[in-house]
């Protein structure tokens, strides 16, 4: 219990069981800050969406999957000795024998490329000719992966939320309602013909806002990683232009060939760039959180520390954030670029001129211009948030309680910040609630609380 003399000096208690609040000035000076620097965004990202949501896109749905004559089957493969049909056909390279869902054996067309990695129980999703026609009654389509890909999201969900909590949770909502940004704003304006930039950019805002505060709640320390994410994002999206028309990108996949057929009126640069944007929004979140997170956490471990030293303290976590980061972007275009990579490397040329190609200096430049973002991000979120502190640098007497109370409004433990602070600069006047003899005597058994 705390003492009656700690409750007279402070004028209340710290009950984990309540939510912690600012001194109402402090409360008051930081609320209006941050409402007049996030509110205009959510206003506009909100206008944005409402201007640019596409309400009829034809070419949704427009190409037939099943041409006429042809339906779709699920049949399973035979062992490779089976034989198909009555005339009792056997496999060759290109084809297997499957059973149909009514029990026929027939004889299934499949790409060599593909057969290597099917085996006895396999399910694929066939084309059946319905009509008499030359060549094969059953085409390949593709792998049936419904119960192994549901499972394996289930497997995910689970251990998220089995591991964080109910933060775990929330994070999957925040990334259930970016998906569906993309899925039912992005790639529809698009095809819709809006512009590629400007609808990427509105699409993006309300993903960070939704991921944001969804995951993390609305307190101040997800508002400073929201104001640093948003930093990020001008830098990336500066530099994805600048790059895309500084090494004439028009984008070299066979699937933007495609869409320069079906949608004549789309930019495949723009496309390219919204695309860079896009990628580096995940990584970007992640470095402002921990941030703004760690600002909080030093604040919390000793609040008369200067503004200056509170900064330098949370850049050096930052600087081994950038590190790890960027080995994460690199590893992850690398991995998605391998096959094109083992391309490249068959025709013989130098080294130089295989790292400007055209398909290597766009995974290049995917990677530099989010790595440059994310590093330039990691400053500024600090120096926001350093900015937004309440009482630093004010006397120990007077703001110990205060700090720690604050870091549990922003949901850091009171133990935690008495324990850091006991590490990086000892005060004889912090105690804990349940704290009874004096400094350098043993203490009673503490209970553990929870935020």
């Amino acid at each position: 219990m705390t003492s009656p003399d700690h409750e007279e000096l402070h004028g209340h208690t710290h009950d984990h069981s309540q939510p912690l609040e600012l001194a109402p000035k402090t409360a008051r000076r930081i609320k209006l800050l941050l409402a007049s620097l996030v509110l205009p965004l959510i206003l506009a990202t909100v206008v944005g969406m409402a201007f640019l949501w596409p309400r009829s896109v034809p070419q949704i749905g427009s190409q037939p999957l099943l041409s006429e004559g042809t339906t779709q089957a699920q049949v399973t493969v035979l062992p490779a000795t089976a034989t198909c049909g009555q005339a009792g056909q056997a496999a060759d390279e290109s084809s297997v024998c499957a059973k149909t869902e009514a029990g026929e054996s027939v004889l299934v067309h499949v790409p060599p490329e593909v057969k290597p990695a099917l085996s006895e129980g396999s399910k694929l999703i066939v084309l059946h000719a319905t009509q008499e026609q030359e060549g094969p009654a059953y085409i390949y389509l593709d792998v049936e992966r419904t119960v192994p890909l549901g499972a394996l999201v289930i497997v995910y969900m689970v251990l998220v939320v089995a591991v964080a909590f109910k933060r775990g949770f929330l994070a999957l909502l925040g990334l259930a309602a970016s998906l569906a940004v993309i899925g039912m704003f992005l790639v529809p304006g698009l095809m819709a013909g809006k512009s590629p930039l400007l609808l990427t950019l509105v699409a993006v805002s309300a993903m960070i806002i939704a991921s944001v505060y969804l995951a993390h709640g609305i307190s101040i320390k997800t508002t400073t990683a929201l104001l640093g994410t948003y930093f990020g994002l001008v830098v990336t999206t500066l530099l994805a232009l600048f790059s895309t028309w500084a090494l004439n990108l028009t984008g070299t996949g066979e699937e933007f060939q495609f869409l320069h057929t079906a949608f004549p009126g789309l930019s495949l640069t723009a496309l390219l760039t919204c695309g860079v944007i896009v990628a580096g929004l995940g990584a970007l979140n992640d470095v402002t959180i921990t941030q703004a997170s760690t600002v909080w956490e030093l604040y919390a471990a000793d609040p008369q520390a200067s503004r200056r030293g509170i900064f330098a303290s949370a850049m050096r976590v930052g600087r081994d954030h950038i590190a790890s980061t960027v080995y994460t972007l690199a590893f992850a275009y690398a991995g998605t670029a391998l096959p094109m990579l083992m391309l490249v490397y068959m025709v013989d040329r130098p080294w130089v001129s295989i790292l400007t190609s055209g398909q290597v200096t766009e995974e290049l430049a995917r990677t530099l211009v989010a790595s440059i973002g994310l590093v330039l991000a990691i400053p500024v979120t600090t120096a926001v948030g350093v900015a937004l502190l309440p009482g630093v640098g004010t006397p120990r007497g007077e703001s110990s309680f205060t700090g720690i109370a604050e870091a549990q409004e922003l949901g850091l433990g009171q133990r935690e910040a008495y324990a850091t602070q006991r590490l990086t600069e000892p005060n004889p006047e912090l105690k804990l609630e349940n704290e009874t003899e004096p400094r350098g005597g043993k203490y009673p058994s503490r209970k553990r609380n929870h935020d």
